[in-house]
């Protein structure tokens, strides 16, 4: 194990207590803070070659088999959510889909994609709603990128997340979800109530792989 890895801390929570939690290809630390279970950097690949593995994503805003799974996020957050809500879809991906099925409930959308869609405009406005779909476990710097997120939401606004969790060893050492390269971060329920903590926001679980949180009235981002 490198000097490197040794000295790596939770990208999450900052904490430098961490202990080795898998081992493939790749490194896999567990953070006993914040439950997150993340590589090392020097596991990331470059931009040109994590675009490259998602410009193989087919998904497309016609095919009814990816509407029924991002149904799982958007069919819980448009529960909560007023109509003509303002929101933003973070991590749209090359075939933005959720921002559509959003628009044709009749809100407004906007969206955001570092490959994609890379206009920071969207990031400096406030939302009654943002989504997440399969993003957070791409994220380098999640504790920077959340933190930019609840920054973005208005008070008693939503943020949802979808992404599979994190049950234990055992379980992920067969996980397919960590063989993507681009995965790099692996959150459980535990990691999602210590966001919750650390936001003073109210989560609610839904379903295995979906997470809402909600901003206070009178919440403020850390």
């Amino acid at each position: 194990m490198s000097q490197e890895s040794v000295n790596q801390s939770c990208p999450l929570c900052f904490t430098e207590k961490r202990s080795p939690f898998h081992q493939d290809r790749r490194e896999y630390f567990y953070c006993p803070t914040c439950h997150l279970v993340f590589v090392p950097p020097k596991y990331f690949l470059s931009p040109k070659e994590e675009q490259a593995q998602y410009d193989h994503h087919e998904n497309s805003v016609d095919d009814p088999r990816y509407r029924r799974f991002l149904g799982r996020l958007f069919t819980p957050l448009s529960e909560r959510i007023v109509p003509g809500s303002n929101g933003l879809d973070f991590g749209s991906g090359p075939g933005p889909t959720l921002s559509v099925m959003f628009e044709e409930a009749g809100h407004k959308m906007a969206i955001y994609d570092p490959f994609y869609a890379p206009d920071l405009k969207p990031l400096q406005q406030q939302y009654d709603f943002i989504t997440a779909s399969e993003v957070v476990e791409h994220l380098h710097q999640p504790r920077q990128e959340l933190d930019r997120l609840w920054s973005c939401l208005k008070p008693n606004g939503f943020l949802g997340v979808m992404t599979k969790r994190v049950i234990n060893r055992q379980a992920f050492s067969s996980w397919h979800y960590k063989n993507d390269p681009t995965h790099v971060c692996f959150f459980s329920l535990e990691t999602f109530q210590w966001l919750a903590n650390h936001w003073s926001a109210n989560l609610t679980v839904s379903g295995d792989d979906v997470v809402l949180f909600q901003k206070s009235n009178s919440s403020d981002s850390d």
